[in-house]
């Protein structure tokens, strides 16, 4: 294969991994506080030789969350939490601390306030947080502060990486960092809301058929130079 159809080649393998992004996107249109996740594409160059065509390849390995502010809902729930402005909740996983902004809560047969398979929400200490079962009526202010009956109990805390390109994505709404993480004190807490996925389903379909365009004309370029090829080599063979 020439250089023409290596090149055309990683541009469809990163359009193949753009349509996988955005399919994505789609299906967690209606998941609680999932972030919109596009890809970079990046280009190297290679310079063949002096009087020579350089050689052009297109790569798209990189994933880029979109941390716009997702629309919030007004649900009621006493454990219905969202966050305006950056920030993310910080929950315990078996295999170390995740940061969210999906907050719907529960709480567990030992009162402690948990995502609803069962990790334990962290307060600005990374202890978890105890509910009296007693507690009649349950508040939290606009600065993460936790009440019960009047009574002040935990702050729930709110976390940003110190260097946000480490962020790394799992479980959808769920992320990582192997860097540093710093109180987040800027934003605010609303109790009873929660943060709908910032996806916009009409941008997402429009930009689907734009890719699925760009891909469906490399790959009628491909098989054209395939076709080309296979005849200058049957003329040259006569």
């Amino acid at each position: 294969m020439d250089s023409a159809g290596y090149t055309t080649l990683t541009r469809m393998a990163g359009l193949k991994r753009e349509l996988q992004a955005i399919a994505n996107n789609i299906a967690n249109l209606s998941t609680t506080g999932f972030r919109k996740e596009g890809l970079l594409f990046s280009e190297h160059i290679n310079a063949l030789g002096q009087g020579e065509d350089s050689l052009s390849m297109a790569n798209a390995n990189v994933r880029l969350t979109n941390d716009a502010q997702g629309p919030l809902t007004l649900t009621g729930g006493t454990y219905d939490l969202a966050i305006e402005g950056d920030g993310f909740f910080l929950i315990q996983m078996p295999d170390g601390q995740a940061m969210t902004r999906n907050g719907a809560f529960t709480t567990n047969q030992q009162g402690e306030l948990t995502t609803h398979d069962g990790y334990h929400l962290l307060d600005n200490g990374g202890a978890p947080i105890f509910i009296p079962p007693d507690a009649k009526t349950v508040s939290v202010a606009s600065d993460g502060t936790l009440s019960a009956d009047g009574q002040p109990l935990s702050q729930i805390g709110l976390y940003m990486p110190e260097d946000p390109t480490t962020l790394t994505r799992n479980d959808g709404v769920r992320f990582y960092t192997d860097g540093v993480i710093v109180p987040q004190e800027d934003a605010v807490i609303l109790q009873g809301y929660v943060e709908n996925s910032n996806v916009n389903a009409i941008t997402e379909v429009a930009r689907m058929i734009e890719v699925q365009h760009a891909y469906t004309l490399s790959q009628k370029f491909v098989e054209q130079e395939d076709e080309r090829i296979k005849s200058v080599i049957s003329t040259l063979g006569r």
